[in-house]
């Protein structure tokens, strides 16, 4: 069981990761393949985050890894982004079973690891990806469709929202909104960028 004080005092992401790994606070963490805790530039000005892991990405220890992970990747590119230069993470770092909602006693315990990694990374801007991870990271019961239309705020930083990208590969009709989101998304990223 990680002790609080040890991973709060962490100073890099590869030292809260080695402080946080073994987590059993919720009971995800006896029935996980691999803590999926996240990737990506450690300098990221730019996180993404999805709701939690699936499958693909409890097997292999990374987010967005599968068919989603591939198309999230392609999105990035679309606006001038390689996935390596962001960082990816999900609120909770363990698959709930058959992929299900995460439940609010999970990211109870969860969330205060992405608060961390947050403030390690100390980003510009966020992206939120997908109905579930916008309504749990801003605490909302406001439709997607309502959430994307604003610039929200989460532990300080800017955050957006757009369609998660399993979301896009079972409904094309989502592609062009999401594209529109993705070009607002860099707009104020370069606008947040020319003001250091």
């Amino acid at each position: 069981m990680p002790n609080a004080t040890t991973w709060q005092r962490t100073k890099t992401l590869l030292s809260l990761h080695d402080a946080i790994c073994q987590c059993q606070k919720c009971p995800l963490g006896s029935i996980r393949t691999n803590f999926v805790f996240g990737v990506g530039n450690p300098k990221a000005e730019i996180i993404v985050i999805g709701e939690a892991p699936g499958a693909d990405e409890d097997a292999k220890g990374e987010p967005f890894v599968g068919r989603a992970g591939q198309l999230l990747n392609k999105m990035l590119q679309a606006i001038d982004l390689q996935r390596e230069e962001v960082y990816i993470c999900n609120i909770l770092k363990c698959r709930p079973p058959n992929n299900r909602d995460p439940l609010a006693s999970e990211v109870e315990q969860c969330e205060p690891y992405l608060h961390h990694q947050i403030k390690l990374l100390q980003p510009k801007m966020m992206l939120a990806l997908g109905r579930i991870a916008a309504q749990t990271l801003l605490k909302s019961t406001d439709s997607l469709t309502k959430m994307r239309a604003s610039v929200h705020e989460y532990q300080g930083v800017p955050l957006m929202v757009t369609y998660h990208p399993a979301a896009l590969l079972r409904n094309q009709i989502w592609k062009k909104p999401t594209w529109e989101d993705l070009q607002k998304f860099r707009i104020m990223y370069n606008q947040l960028s020319s003001q250091r």
